[in-house]
């Protein structure tokens, strides 16, 4: 029987954010992401679509580079990447 990994929310708030990641993930392992997609004009917190959406694919939807946001949200909320 698999074991089902799961992180608490101390041990997600250190993790960087992705691009694969949903939009929904994002704002609850760190919710100020949520006032720095607004700041860029992604409504995100309210759009249902956020339940399902990877942040790459709603940065598509509002014409917006998902690699750039994702290294701005991660910038502004001082997450780095894990490294190799």
């Amino acid at each position: 029987m698999a074991e089902e990994k799961t992180m608490n929310t101390e041990e997600t708030n250190k993790n960087p954010i992705e691009g694969d990641m949903l939009v929904r993930d994002v704002i609850l392992a760190h919710p100020d992401a949520a006032e720095v997609l607004m700041r860029i004009g992604m409504g995100c917190i309210s759009c249902p679509a956020a339940l399902m959406e990877s942040l790459s694919d709603a940065c598509a939807v509002h014409g917006l580079d998902g690699d750039e946001v994702v290294k701005y949200l991660n910038q502004e909320l001082n997450l780095t990447a894990a490294e190799a």
